[in-house]
């Protein structure tokens, strides 16, 4: 693909970077910053020294991290087909 006076490749290459910039961002803002909590934030109950060396940062512990991903549950989308049939189900 022609793209004037850039150089061949390079509308890949930013869309390869932009796709690189946005893991790095969500993986940085996945992972806990600063200090970890001795006592969870939530519950108040020890957290292990294991957990918190192994994440930097941490402030729940294993239990309140396990209730708070079993109460997310994704919701279904919106029918966008049109169709009576699929409306009704």
């Amino acid at each position: 693909m022609a793209g004037g006076w850039a150089k061949d490749g390079a509308v890949s290459e930013q869309i390869e970077a932009s796709i690189n910039d946005e893991l790095a961002r969500l993986q940085a803002r996945r992972t806990p910053v600063g200090d970890s909590l001795s006592h969870c934030a939530e519950c108040d109950e020890p957290i292990p020294e294991a957990r918190r060396a192994a994440l930097p940062g941490v402030k729940l512990c294993i239990d309140c991290v396990r209730e708070r991903d079993h109460a997310f549950q994704a919701r279904g989308g919106i029918n966008r087909r049109g169709s009576k049939d699929s409306q009704l189900k």
